[in-house]
C-alpha cells in the first residue's frame, strides 16, 4: 500500500512538473508571438509613416506646381492659346460675322506662351502722363492709332461708357445684363462656340456674348474671372459698334489704369492688353527708320509668325537677365 501511495504521488509530481513545463512553453512562446506583433505593428507604422511623408511631399510638390502655375497667371493675363483655339474651330459663319464686328485682325494672334518678364518690363518702361514707351530703340508714342493698326482694330469714332449704370437701362437692357452679370470666361466661352447663327435673333446674341469674351480674353483682361462692369458696356450698343473707338477709348485707357495701378499703387496685377503693347515695341523698333513704302502693312500682328515672336521674345528676354543695359531702359 505505501508503494502504491509513493508511486502514484510520484506521477503526480511528475504531471505537474510537465504541465508547469507545458505551460512555460506555451506562455514563452506567446510572449514571442506577442514581439512578433510588436515589431510587425512597429514595422508597419513605420512603413506607413514613411509612405505618408512620400505622399506628403508628392501633394507638396503638386501644391507647389499649381501655386507656379497660378502665380504665372496671377499678375498677368494673355490667353492666346484660347483665343487662336477658339478662333480655329469657329465656323466659318461666325468668322464673317467676328470680322463684320471689326475683329478680323486678331485672328493672327498666334498661340503663345508669352514670356511676363518682358511684359512687366514693357509695363515698367511705360512713361503715364506721356503714354510714351521709353526703349533702347528711342522712346515710342503709344496712341489709339498705334493700339489700333497692331491689332487691326478701330481707334476712332465714338467712345464707350466707361461702365454699364444699371439703373439707366431699359427694361431690355436690365433683361441682358442679368443674363450675362457674373458669368465667367469660360462660360462665356462655351455659349459662344455652341450657340447657332441661323436667325437674326441668334446673331445678335452671338456678337453680344463675342464682345463680352474677346475683352475679358484679349483685348480687356484683368485677374478676376468674372464679367466686369466695363465689360459690359459695349454689349449695350450694339448699333455701329465696328465703328466705336476700340483702340483708345477702351483698350488704351483700360491699359492705362491697369499700368497706373501697378506702377503708383503696387499693385502685382496689371490689367490690360500688355500684348499689344508688345507687338507695337517689337514693330517700331523693327522699323525703326525704315520709309512708309518699306513698311509692312497692317495689322502688325498678321506680320509676325509663332516662330518670330518666340525668337524675339527669347532675344528680349536675354538681354533682361544678361545685362542691366538692357533694350529696355528705365
Amino acid at each position: 500500500m505505501a508503494d502504491s501511495s509513493t508511486s502514484s504521488t510520484s506521477s503526480t509530481s511528475q504531471n505537474a512538473s510537465k504541465t508547469r513545463k507545458h505551460s512555460h512553453f506555451r506562455a514563452k512562446i506567446k510572449v514571442q508571438n506577442i514581439q512578433i506583433v510588436v515589431r510587425n505593428l512597429h514595422q508597419n507604422n513605420i512603413k506607413l509613416s514613411v509612405k505618408n511623408l512620400k505622399r506628403k511631399q508628392s501633394n507638396n510638390t503638386r501644391l507647389s506646381d499649381k501655386m507656379a502655375a497660378r502665380n504665372q497667371t496671377k499678375d498677368l493675363k494673355c490667353a492666346t492659346h484660347l483665343l487662336s483655339d477658339k478662333f480655329r474651330n469657329m465656323t466659318e459663319e461666325k468668322k464673317a460675322i467676328v470680322r463684320d464686328l471689326g475683329f478680323g485682325g486678331l485672328m493672327h494672334v498666334p498661340p503663345l506662351r508669352v514670356d511676363h518678364q518682358l511684359l512687366r518690363e514693357l509695363a515698367n518702361n511705360f512713361k503715364l502722363g506721356e503714354n510714351r514707351l521709353k526703349t533702347g530703340y528711342g522712346s515710342f508714342q503709344i496712341t489709339p492709332k498705334t493700339i489700333g493698326d497692331a491689332l487691326g482694330i478701330n481707334a476712332t469714332g465714338n467712345l464707350f461708357p466707361e461702365k454699364v449704370e444699371y439703373k439707366q437701362l431699359s427694361d431690355d437692357d436690365k433683361i441682358i445684363y442679368r443674363r450675362f452679370q457674373g458669368k465667367t470666361l469660360k462660360s462665356l466661352t462655351d455659349e459662344m462656340m455652341e450657340i447657332g447663327v441661323g436667325s437674326e435673333e441668334e446673331r445678335l446674341m452671338f456678337k453680344r456674348i463675342f464682345i463680352l469674351y474677346i475683352q475679358m480674353a484679349f483685348l480687356l483682361p484683368t485677374t478676376i474671372n468674372k464679367i466686369s462692369l466695363v465689360h459690359l458696356a459695349p454689349i449695350f450698343k450694339m448699333d455701329g459698334i465696328s465703328e466705336r473707338n476700340w483702340g483708345g477709348g477702351h483698350v488704351l485707357t483700360f491699359l492705362i489704369k491697369g499700368i497706373t495701378d501697378y506702377q503708383e499703387k503696387k499693385k502685382k496685377a496689371i490689367d490690360g492688353c500688355l500684348f499689344a503693347l508688345m507687338i507695337i515695341y517689337f514693330h517700331l523698333s523693327e522699323n525703326k527708320g525704315k520709309k512708309r513704302a518699306e513698311r509692312p502693312p497692317k495689322p502688325w500682328i498678321a506680320n509676325w509668325t509663332k516662330e518670330q515672336l518666340v525668337e524675339r521674345m527669347t532675344a528680349e528676354k536675354e538681354e533682361i537677365l544678361v545685362s542691366k543695359h538692357n533694350m529696355l531702359l528705365v
